[in-house]
């Protein structure tokens, strides 16, 4: 093969906001499989919100990237070589890892794609993590009822759009907040949000507030920071909190301050947070509900796609500064 293997590595851990100069792009020889492995040809990568974690070297839920390591990700792939004879060359899978042009992964780890039943994006997007992540912070975690007030942040992002669309088909009144009248539009008439809020309006606590008149029952917390602090006094008795993520924070070199949580003991309110990875069994419950919904017309979503594996440390920063419109990939041209 006379290709080489583009890698974006991690060149040093930030110490608060991460920059391009945390990043370090080398070229290789692409690797050669072991026994039981195949050679992928990465051809789109997920850009997620928690690579911003793996970078630090803090204590977490999961171990960082190593200092000269490949950048952590997952991509849609097609086989280039599989010694072990269970894919054919050219056949779409999910499950190459890492910022790069190749990788060489275990077979029994890889999903087979049908890109005739789907567009294979939606495998790192609508029906993939991100979707799972809606998925269970919806249904396992705040579980809404019909007629409450459920509000979502990033509701334009991977996550809270389709988290909102669950919880619309559950009975719950939806809410979004956004940033800008672009991403509210599309929230909101694209979506099918009851309403959508703009963050970065002078007076967002009190358009937050009469867009839910009777409180809020229910908020799935994507990021943290001002819109948390906006949410917060709003939340009615017996509310509920799904902590998914805190984008908002990430970058921060200090933790920010939180709420007063006297307001757990007066209003009786159940927080939890949730790891996706922490429950398996929804990544095969979600790829079947989740595709039959995209088949019928019934989920809609939005991919922000940017083109060329050298571009990806500048679409993830971007990504992490609220730039992108919807669940951002990279295509690896």
């Amino acid at each position: 093969m006379n290709e080489t293997n583009l890698r974006i590595l991690l060149r040093a851990r930030p110490e608060g906001a991460a920059t391009a100069e945390h990043f370090q792009a080398v070229e290789e020889a692409p690797p050669s499989p072991r026994p039981g492995e195949a050679l992928l040809r990465h051809r789109f990568l997920s850009l997620d919100p928690y690579m911003r974690g793996r970078m630090s070297g803090a204590k977490s839920y999961a171990a960082p990237v190593a200092v000269g390591d490949v950048m952590e990700g997952q991509s849609v792939a097609q086989v280039a070589e599989d010694p072990t004879g269970r894919f054919k060359p050219g056949d779409w899978v999910l499950g190459g890892k890492g910022w790069q042009r190749f990788s060489a992964q275990p077979v029994s780890g890889l999903v087979k794609l049908d890109p005739d039943a789907a567009p294979v994006t939606t495998a790192l997007g609508v029906l993939g993590m991100p979707g799972t992540t809606a998925w269970v912070g919806v249904t396992e975690i705040a579980v809404p009822k019909p007629g409450e007030t459920f509000v979502v942040s990033a509701a334009s992002g991977a996550v809270g759009s389709v988290a909102g669309q669950i919880a619309k088909r559950m009975g719950a009144r939806v809410v979004g907040v956004a940033g800008g009248f672009e991403k509210c539009r599309f929230v909101r008439d694209e979506l099918g949000f009851d309403e959508c809020v703009d963050h970065r309006a002078a007076d967002f606590p009190d358009l937050l507030a009469a867009a839910c008149p009777r409180g809020i029952d229910v908020y799935f917390e994507n990021v943290g920071g001002a819109v948390q602090k906006a949410v917060w006094p709003l939340l009615n008795q017996f509310g509920r909190v799904a902590f998914c993520g805190m984008v908002a924070e990430y970058q921060n070199a200090e933790p920010a301050p939180g709420p007063n949580l006297a307001q757990v003991v007066r209003k009786s309110l159940r927080l939890r947070g949730f790891i996706v990875s922490q429950h398996p069994a929804a990544f095969t419950e979600w790829r079947s509900t989740g595709g039959r919904w995209l088949r019928e017309g019934a989920l809609r979503y939005r991919e922000d796609v940017v083109k060329g594996l050298d571009r990806a440390p500048e679409a993830f920063l971007g990504m992490l500064r609220g730039e992108n419109f919807g669940k951002r990939i990279v295509e690896i041209t």
